[in-house]
């Protein structure tokens, strides 16, 4: 196998990328088991441990005796409303007679001194009476039952009044307990999305640059599955503030990195030719002949048909390529000083026999 030969390239990023995966899924394991012990030293509150029960124990009871009582007043109510509907259909039935016989009787005496009728109208003024008795009672009873249900109300206004105050100290304890949950993972992270930042800025280009990319990767799990979602709320501000200060601060890197590039071409540029074909690696070179572009300006150095003057066969293919870059000026392809084949300037031997270039 050749040393430079696409099929070793294409299986040496292969390799890195698969290095770089491992790192970091590795690192990541680890990073999650150190944070699960981390969460430990803190213990999470809950409202039940802001409740004071016995008061609400207190509260309880009584809301329950009181349900009881009304519950027992109900169903005595409920006895009471049948009596008072069988007490009702006697006195009907028992007016009702009395009116059948008043229309019946014959006398000759007035009805109103004759001793079976005021006999009957006393019966039927019992009915009545036992009726109103019962009316009474229920009434009496309902009495009750609405002040227990008073009762029972202002005693569930007790228990909601505990039971907030309760909710208010957990909401407090709850935010002392996120925000030290916060800091500590945050003292975890944070040298580790540092030091991710600082080896990918510093050592993306080194020997061993898998290693540091795998780190990086894993820094920035850690800062955005193990310490933003534990970001207090606080309506968003700390959320949207962590997220505009990375915007800025990662494109001002990119941008301040473009413009150096940039700066540094336009530079370059400025050279003589023979002095820019000097520094032309043989990667760069390799990837300018493949996608057929300049090696020190990166523009397509292909002619298109139409840009040239005369007629051109398409199988005269050398035509279409100059020798020398039309936006730079840069040499691209020269005659083999043995063999005089013409070969891509930046390589590093001649495709015909094999000699070294001269330059």
């Amino acid at each position: 196998m050749e040393f430079n030969s696409k099929k070793l390239e294409r299986t040496s990023r292969l390799v890195y990328s698969t290095i770089s995966l491992a790192v970091c899924f590795f690192l990541i394991l680890l990073s999650n088991k150190i944070i699960d012990d981390l969460d430990t030293a803190t213990v999470r509150p809950e409202v039940e441990n802001f409740i004071n029960q016995r008061v609400i124990d207190a509260l309880t009871a009584k809301k329950d005796a009181l349900s009881n009582e009304i519950e027992v007043l109900r169903d005595k109510n409920t006895a009471i409303e049948n009596t008072i509907a069988a007490a009702q259909q006697n006195y009907e039935n028992e007016k009702q007679s009395f009116e059948n016989w008043i229309k019946t009787r014959k006398t000759l005496g007035s009805p109103g001194k004759d001793k079976e009728v005021v006999d009957r109208a006393k019966r039927l003024d019992e009915f009545y009476k036992v009726e109103q008795d019962w009316r009474s009672q229920l009434n009496a009873r309902g009495l009750v039952i609405e002040q227990k249900t008073k009762q029972q109300a202002a005693n569930q206004v007790l228990i909601d009044a505990e039971t907030q105050r309760a909710e208010e100290r957990y909401q407090g304890e709850l935010t002392r307990f996120e925000v030290k949950v916060l800091l500590i993972r945050l003292l975890f992270v944070g040298p580790i999305l540092a030091l991710g930042i600082f080896f990918f800025v510093r050592y993306r280009k080194h020997k061993f640059w898998p290693l540091f990319l795998g780190f990086a990767l894993f820094s920035l799990y850690a800062f955005f599955f193990g310490l933003v979602p534990y970001l207090p709320s606080y309506g968003g501000y700390i959320r949207y503030t962590v997220g505009i200060a990375l915007s800025v601060g990662l494109g001002y890197y990119a941008i301040k990195k473009i413009r150096s590039y940039i700066e540094s071409k336009q530079e370059e540029l400025k050279t003589s030719t023979q002095e820019r074909a000097k520094n032309v690696q043989l990667e760069v070179a390799e990837k300018a002949l493949e996608n057929h572009f300049c090696p020190s300006c990166g523009k397509d150095f292909i002619i298109k048909k139409w840009e040239v003057p005369a007629k051109v066969n398409e199988n005269d293919a050398l035509r279409l390529v100059t020798d020398f870059c039309r936006h730079c000026g840069l040499g691209l392809f020269a005659n083999c000083h043995n063999c005089g084949n013409k070969n891509f300037a930046h390589l590093p031997f001649c495709s015909s026999c094999g000699a070294k270039p001269v330059r």
